[in-house]
């Protein structure tokens, strides 16, 4: 079998060509004009270039190469589709019949036209089950009885945000929700949070309650910690075995030097298992 692997940015994209490859697989891998890291080039077999909204050509393309499964792996930024990007009129059409725009509408659109085509979407953590957070206590401390509230409070309140398709994100402090993520990414509503009430803060980053793991899975990494730190946070909680945890090494040794707590959450309960 050939999978296809429809690229976003970031650093997702290589490590699926990596795991696929480690697994003997070759991908044909379909890269974002917009987005995707041009040395991709570098670490993929076949690579075309398509511009974002362009979902004939990119179908078009995947059979050709006589692919029956893909995945997607990093993200495409939603402003992209309404930043000037003319769409092709496959895309047009799909985009026309949506009741609504958010993440699961038109990524679930996208993947139902390639269905239709027959080539199927599936899960985007396909070859790399190794980088998924694991459960309890993950750096060299755990939350204190404060950063603890915080995460019970903010498990509640972000699983109600991811529900709506919102956001995945949000920050806490003294049992208050500072900031909620929206478009922007969690950088940045870690930035913006530590604008407002510096120091003390707790990220909670969630899966959605029925998360479809084809897209938009939650991801955290080195960025993540070196934010926190910028903004004064000292407690991230990611959810269990739905996040993916990019720099898996480096970002625990940083968040540890920096007395940083990281947890693997479970609903509102946190064991005490090593990473």
């Amino acid at each position: 079998m050939r999978y296809g692997l429809i690229a976003g940015n970031g650093k997702f994209p290589f490590l699926v060509v990596e795991g696929a490859r480690k697994e003997g697989y070759s991908l044909s891998v379909v890269a974002i004009k917009e987005e995707t890291d041009p040395s991709i080039e570098d670490v993929a077999d076949d690579v075309e270039w398509i511009g974002i909204g362009k979902l004939g050509k990119m179908i078009s393309h995947l059979r050709s190469k006589g692919v029956s499964e893909a995945m997607m792996a990093g993200q495409v930024k939603h402003v992209q589709l309404f930043s000037g990007a003319i769409p092709d009129l496959k895309m047009v059409k799909m985009l026309w019949n949506l009741p609504e725009r958010n993440t699961d509408s038109l990524i679930g659109g996208i993947a139902d036209e390639m269905e239709k085509e027959g080539i199927t979407l599936v899960d985007s953590t396909r070859f790399v089950k190794d980088h998924l957070a694991g459960k309890g206590v993950l750096t060299k401390r755990g939350p204190t009885k404060d950063e603890q509230r915080d995460i019970d409070y903010g498990i509640r309140i972000a699983n109600e945000i991811a529900r709506l398709d919102l956001g995945q994100t949000i920050v806490v402090r003294g049992g208050a929700c500072v900031a909620v993520e929206a478009m922007e990414g969690t950088d940045q509503v870690i930035r913006r949070a530590g604008k407002l009430a510096r120091g003390k803060l707790t990220v909670v980053k969630v899966a959605k309650p029925d998360q479809d793991m084809r897209f938009d899975v939650p991801v955290v990494g080195l960025p993540t910690i070196e934010t926190m730190i910028e903004a004064g946070a000292t407690c991230l909680s990611v959810s269990v075995a739905k996040t993916l945890m990019f720099d898996r090494k480096e970002m625990l040794e940083l968040a540890s030097k920096q007395g940083i707590c990281v947890v693997g959450s479970e609903g509102e309960t946190i064991g005490n298992e090593p990473a």
